[in-house]
């Protein structure tokens, strides 16, 4: 009786500890649906889901805020109206995932963040194969939102590719690019290369040019041994000391205090040069304006002088003709009067 009894309290015991898991985990994969303070949001990826399940964790810049709800096949969740429109949208897969917004803070509306760049993609949490999905801000002229023709049942933020989607994208273009280019033909013409540079560098214009330039080497340097280079770097050692001693003298030291003090000197000069040449500007003005009253005074004057100097030659020229009109009056007839 007593061995029953105990073999009652362990079974009891574990139907009591495997509650308790089934609850916990229940809670664990529920805890963001109960939750007052959670927002459901969903998205739709044309890649692959694998890795990522219901439970997954929701991450911003790293953060935890939420976790995945729900992962479905967009064609079975989102009957199409057209059949035309299958291989263009409904070829998606669409995840569900509540965010706790006491952990997110106050943000903008979904439809402000969406046009600042709000997008969802898959990463990949180390080399565990475990998938997360990941919230950040792109750049939204690189990834524009995609237009769906259904009404979501929650929130839409627009899903970009991952980072794996991306690379696997590029390998297979370039792959595409490697089998469209003729290999055969460049592998031809590489060879023919080779073989073209080998016969230059045997027997060719190359090997010439590479035996003239060793021929101009040896005899650069058969001409520096012969000009005594450690002699003339003495020499120049030298003039380089004399120089340095011939700047540090007395002589140029004053010299160049003379000259830094005629350098201010000119300076002080250049810059009463502006106020010199006002004043010379006022000066000039003022010749002109008394030039100007000159002439105008004097033209008055030289017009009567010259009227006198025309009547005096007039005078000068009737007596130089008839000399006695000055004594006697007017001058006699003409001969034709006479008769």
């Amino acid at each position: 009786m007593p061995q029953s009894r105990g073999l009652y309290l362990r079974v009891g015991a574990l139907v009591v500890a495997g509650l308790v898991l089934s609850l916990g985990f229940v809670l664990f994969f529920t805890s963001t649906r109960f939750g007052s303070s959670s927002t459901t949001y969903e998205t739709y990826l044309r890649e692959s889901v694998q890795g990522l399940d219901v439970g997954s964790p929701v991450r911003y810049r790293g953060v935890a805020v939420g976790r995945v709800a729900e992962v479905g096949l967009v064609a079975a969740e989102y009957h199409p109206a057209q059949r035309n429109t299958f291989g263009s949208v409904f070829q998606l897969v669409f995840v569900r995932f509540a965010v706790d917004t006491s952990r997110v803070g106050e943000v903008p509306s979904i439809e402000d963040a969406i046009r600042l760049g709000l997008r969802v993609r898959i990463a990949a949490q180390g080399i565990t194969g475990v998938n997360y999905l990941e919230l950040d801000f792109i750049d939204p002229e690189r990834f524009p939102p995609r237009e769906v023709p259904w009404e979501p049942r929650y929130a839409y933020i627009p899903a970009v590719p991952s980072t794996v989607a991306q690379v696997q994208s590029a390998a297979e273009l370039l792959l595409q690019k490697l089998q469209d280019v003729d290999l055969p033909g460049l592998l031809d013409n590489v060879i023919g290369l080779v073989a073209d540079a080998r016969g230059q560098l045997r027997d060719g214009d190359l090997a010439l040019a590479l035996k003239e330039a060793s021929s101009l080497l040896g005899g650069l340097r058969s001409q520096v041994e012969a000009a005594h280079v450690p002699d003339t770097l003495a020499e120049l050692r030298g003039v380089a000391t004399d120089a340095r001693a011939l700047l540090a003298s007395r002589e140029v030291q004053q010299a160049l205090t003379n000259a830094a003090g005629a350098a201010a000197e000119l300076r002080s000069a250049v810059g009463r040069l502006p106020a010199t040449i006002s004043s010379l500007e006022g000066g000039v003005r003022t010749a002109r304006g008394a030039t100007t009253d000159l002439t105008a005074e004097l033209a008055p004057i030289l017009r009567d002088l010259r009227a006198a100097v025309g009547n005096l030659r007039d005078t000068t020229e009737s007596l130089r003709r008839n000399p006695s009109q000055a004594i006697f009056g007017a001058p006699p007839p003409a001969p034709e009067t006479r008769r």
